[in-house]
C-alpha cells in the first residue's frame, strides 16, 4: 500500500525497500507468502495476513463494501495494493486509475488486468481528473502527519472533477490511551496522538520507517471544512473506525 515517510512524501520504492510489495509479488506468483510483519513503538510486533491483500468483496468490511458501492464514474484508487478494491470496481463497470508507489504491486496489479501506475499521489507530475477518489485502507494515512493535511486538499482539488467525491475510511485510536477507568491519556505536546511510525518486513526485506495517520472524525471534519470541502460519515465500523465522504462546497 502507498505508505509513506513524510520527509519522502513524493518517493517511489525500490525493491529492496518494498516489504509489502515482495510480499504481494510473492503470494501472486505462487498462492503463498511468509509472515509480512509491521512494527512500532505504539504497538506490539504484529502481521499482515498476506492472503487479506488480495480478499474479494464478500470478505471486506462493511465500510469497504459501501465506499465500492458508492464509487461512480472515473475513479483513481489510492496506494492500491494488489488492486482488490479495483477490480471489484472493473467488474462494477467503472473505468478505474489504480495507482501506487511499489511497482512491484504496480506489476502485479497489471497481471490481473488493471490500468495501474507507478505513481505518488502527491507527485504533480501525475495530471488528470476524476469523479472518484477512493482512498481506502486508511487511505488518508499517507500524509502520515496532521500537518500535512494542507497538502491532501490541495492534491484534491487539482484531482477532482466538479461534483466529485472522495470516499476514505480511517479510526479514532484514542481508544489506545484509556487507562482502567476509561479516562484517555493523552500528551498533546507529542502531537496528535493518530501519527503513528512503522516499520515493516517481508522476510530479509526491511522497509524504511514511516509514519501513518489515523485520524478521528471530528478532527477530518475541521480540516475539511477549513479546506472547503463538506465531511459525511456515512458509516461506523465494527471497531472505532468510519467511512467518510468528502465533497467540494
Amino acid at each position: 500500500m502507498q505508505k509513506l515517510s513524510c520527509s519522502h512524501i513524493c518517493s517511489v520504492l525500490s525493491a529492496d525497500k518494498d516489504p509489502m510489495g515482495q510480499a504481494i509479488a510473492q503470494y501472486y506468483a505462487t498462492g503463498k507468502a511468509a509472515k509480512l510483519r509491521v512494527f512500532s513503538s505504539l504497538f506490539y510486533e504484529d502481521e499482515i495476513p498476506v492472503a487479506t491483500l488480495f480478499r474479494t468483496y464478500k470478505d471486506m468490511p462493511l465500510q469497504e463494501q459501501e465506499a465500492l458501492r458508492l464509487c461512480c464514474g472515473r475513479v483513481l484508487d489510492v496506494g492500491a495494493g494488489s488492486g482488490c478494491h479495483s477490480l471489484e470496481l472493473i467488474n462494477r463497470g467503472l473505468e478505474v486509475v489504480s495507482i501506487d508507489i511499489s511497482p512491484l504491486s504496480v506489476d502485479v496489479m497489471c497481471k490481473r488486468g488493471l490500468n495501474a501506475k507507478v505513481v505518488n499521489f502527491f507527485d504533480h507530475l501525475f495530471v488528470d481528473r476524476f469523479d472518484t477518489i477512493l482512498m481506502a485502507m486508511n487511505g488518508i494515512g499517507i500524509v502520515g502527519k496532521i500537518e500535512n493535511l494542507t497538502q491532501l486538499f490541495l492534491r484534491l482539488k487539482q484531482l477532482l472533477l466538479p461534483g466529485g467525491q472522495v470516499l476514505l475510511d480511517s479510526s479514532d485510536i484514542s481508544y489506545i490511551f484509556k487507562d482502567d477507568d476509561g479516562n484517555v491519556d493523552i500528551d498533546a505536546v507529542q502531537g496528535y496522538y493518530g501519527e503513528v511510525d512503522y516499520r515493516m518486513q517481508y522476510r530479509n526485506f526491511k522497509g524504511d520507517e514511516f509514519y501513518w495517520l489515523y485520524i478521528d472524525f471530528d478532527t477530518l471534519s475541521l480540516h475539511a471544512r477549513n479546506h472547503g470541502f463538506l465531511c459525511e460519515k456515512v458509516v461506523d465500523g465494527s471497531h472505532y473506525d468510519y467511512l467518510a465522504r468528502l465533497t467540494m462546497i
